[in-house]
């Protein structure tokens, strides 16, 4: 396992919302030690010159082999935070994305490789059950908008 610290700059990301009946697909964070301390959704960095829909769409063909569109306008969050004694900085741009119906649909777990090769692991999560002490939703504040989101949508 490659230890992870954040940059010492600014990151701006692009993530996507992979629903599956009700659940969330999200990728797992890791402390130092190996255990699982959170998760997020996937996605990843913005490239200089890039939006971040197109982002977005690289990043699930890259980690995923799979085609995905951006639908609707982003949530954005600016996010600070510390990971094992260092802090980071993101801006993320976070959106509903169209999941092809038959990619991954039998797998409860799915393994990929980030481009510097390291194996990541997600699985599908039930929001409700995150932020209650045992794993965190990122970017914190994340849950909450969605939330909010669903309670002006209904």
């Amino acid at each position: 396992m490659t230890v992870w610290r954040p940059q010492q700059n600014i990151q701006v990301k692009a993530l996507g919302l992979v629903w599956r009946k009700g659940l969330l697909l999200a990728s797992e964070i890791y402390l130092d030690d190996g255990t699982v301390k959170g998760v997020r959704p996937l996605g990843g960095r913005l490239e200089f010159g890039e939006t971040w829909r197109e982002a977005l769409v690289r990043e699930f063909d890259e980690e995923l082999g799979v085609r995905v569109e951006a639908i609707g306008a982003p949530l954005v969050l600016e996010n600070i935070y510390t990971h094992q004694g260092v802090v980071g900085h993101e801006i993320t741009f976070v959106s509903d994305v169209s999941f092809p119906t038959d990619a991954y649909e039998q797998d409860d777990t799915i393994e990929y490789f980030e481009d510097n090769g390291e194996k990541c692991t997600a699985r599908w999560y039930d929001i409700d059950q995150l932020d209650r002490g045992d794993l965190e939703l990122y970017p914190s504040g994340l849950k909450s908008k969605l939330h909010e989101r669903n309670k002006i949508s209904s």
